[in-house]
């Protein structure tokens, strides 16, 4: 496929699902405690209300709210004290009009009430007698059986991340183990002749492998696994042995360099010896990340990721994050933010461009200068906190402009 006929980002996203249309990522059920950040592999329908009865949301006695009507300080209503309800009990009787009950936080509200005054606004003549000094509405300080959660409700959908608070959810509704989307596998493979690991004596002439490091690190913050990492000299055999190697026990397999045009570069040529579909992308529009190749080998994606580190991690998480998540069905889980433009940016005509920004904090408002530096410098990503996207149809970015701001 010819380097120079380069497709756009939208584009280069569909032809990974069209060509991966049949691919799954693998589910296990686990338990709600080992849950939190993994992805819902189905749906979640309550089979029960909740709450299951009717609960007091303050300390108080349970009425007919009728009865209440008018009460104030000068002229309360009497009421006749039936006994109390304990916590996680069944009242022992109704409430009829006149009659009253003791109910505590949490408690469940007596057959026949419809309303539950503070303890605040009563006062007890004796045992059997209460004064009430205040009027209530119907239903108030009452939750209503099924008012949070109603049974057969759809409660949590598919693709949705576990955080504590869904943990919460799935522990109400009884629910101790959930399906979930298998980590996502990764084997990282970094190439060339110049590279060494971060352990190496560093000569000069040779680049210690920053690429696998930062590129491991966001996919354990998405949520993946790495199934290896490692580092392979420009030779077109070793590259397709380990490419090989990986395809077996991987999901994705990325390969940091040699996707650019040079004699050296090896890794289109590689996936394209696997006799499956090969290379289905080689460029894209987008800027930094343009020498981005895309292939299937095996059945397995294998991507060719710029050998720049910001290059790598924008490509990683707009083409590799977008997949993974929409195969998932994963909803908005893009982190961002409004911002006002500190700054006059022009655009890069024809491709889509993300530019890197600090953000800062100005008398309550968030504002977002730039991060200049070749996509080569790894400060680059260090010094700034996330990028905005510029479309090939833009002009450019304005001073003074609401953009939304992509966190890292």
């Amino acid at each position: 496929m010819d380097f120079f006929d380069v497709v756009s980002t939208q584009e280069a996203r569909n032809r990974i699902m069209r060509n991966f249309k049949e691919y799954e990522f693998k589910i296990e059920e686990i338990s709600i405690l080992e849950a939190t950040d993994r992805i819902l592999a189905e749906s979640i329908y309550s089979n029960i209300n909740v709450p299951e009865f009717n609960r007091s949301t303050v300390d108080g006695y349970a009425i007919k709210f009728k009865d209440s009507q008018g009460a104030s300080e000068s002229v309360p209503s009497l009421f006749n004290i039936l006994g109390e309800v304990k916590m996680g009990e069944t009242p022992k009787s109704s409430i009829k009009s006149g009659e009253t009950m003791y109910v505590p936080t949490g408690g469940m509200i007596p057959e026949g009430a419809d309303g539950m005054v503070m303890i605040e606004y009563t006062e007890k003549l004796d045992e059997e007698n209460l004064m009430v000094y205040k009027p209530i509405s119907f239903n108030e300080n009452i939750v209503l059986k099924g008012d949070d959660i109603k049974k057969g409700e759809m409660v949590l959908k598919k693709g949705r991340r576990i955080n504590p608070e869904v943990v919460g959810v799935l522990a109400a509704l009884g629910i101790p183990k959930v399906k979930v989307y298998k980590r996502p596998k990764f084997y990282i493979i970094s190439t060339g002749d110049e590279i060494i690991d971060i352990d190496e004596e560093l000569e000069l002439g040779k680049i210690r492998d920053i690429n696998s490091y930062t590129l491991y690190s966001t996919i354990v913050k998405l949520g993946g696994e790495i199934t290896g990492k490692t580092i392979v000299k420009d030779d077109y055999e070793l590259l397709r042995k380990e490419v090989d190697k990986a395809i077996a026990i991987s999901d994705i397999v990325l390969i940091s360099g040699g996707s650019s045009v040079g004699t050296r570069d090896y890794t289109g040529k590689v996936i394209d010896s696997f006799n499956g579909k090969g290379v289905f992308v080689h460029g894209i529009s987008i800027k930094p990340g343009k020498p981005t190749i895309l292939g299937e080998g095996k059945g397995k994606l294998i991507v060719g990721l710029p050998g720049h580190p910001v290059s790598s991690i924008i490509v990683f998480k707009t083409i590799v994050e977008e997949y993974i998540y929409k195969k998932m069905g994963v909803i908005d889980y893009k982190l961002k933010t409004k911002v006002i433009m500190d700054f006059n940016f022009p655009s890069s005509p024809g491709q889509e461009t993300y530019q890197m920004v600090k953000l800062e904090n100005r008398d309550g408002k968030i504002y977002a200068t730039p991060s200049f530096g070749k996509s080569g410098m790894i400060t680059l990503l260090s010094n700034s906190d996330g990028y905005i996207i510029i479309k090939p149809y833009e002009e450019g970015i304005y001073k003074g402009e609401e953009r939304e701001v992509y966190l890292l």
